[in-house]
């Protein structure tokens, strides 16, 4: 993964996101690629699922190198939060407890 990320800050560095995007405009592009998200589990179209989600995770990490942030700390201080949160499933969605 370690690997991955490189390559994929690379890629950015290389097309000018890096130096040319705003952090508002990449959230706006991650939120693009949800959407596309949204449209392939709606078509239930397995391999545009796959897209959407790599895609998301792209403009996660770029986001990521625009804070100076370390995507998998990311990750890792969010699964620290929710793997101590309680709740329940109400209609298909996990609601946690207030």
């Amino acid at each position: 993964m370690e690997k991955l990320i490189k390559q994929i800050k690379q890629w950015a560095d290389d097309k000018g996101i890096l130096a040319k995007a705003t952090p508002t405009k990449q959230a706006l592009k991650t939120l693009e690629e949800c959407t596309e998200l949204l449209t392939a589990i709606a078509d239930d179209d397995g391999t545009e699922i796959r897209d959407a989600i790599g895609d998301i995770v792209v403009t996660l990490i770029i986001q990521c190198e625009m804070h100076n942030l370390n995507f998998i700390d990311c990750v890792q201080s969010a699964y620290d939060v929710i793997s101590k949160r309680t709740g329940k499933m109400i209609n298909g969605q996990f609601v946690k407890d207030k």
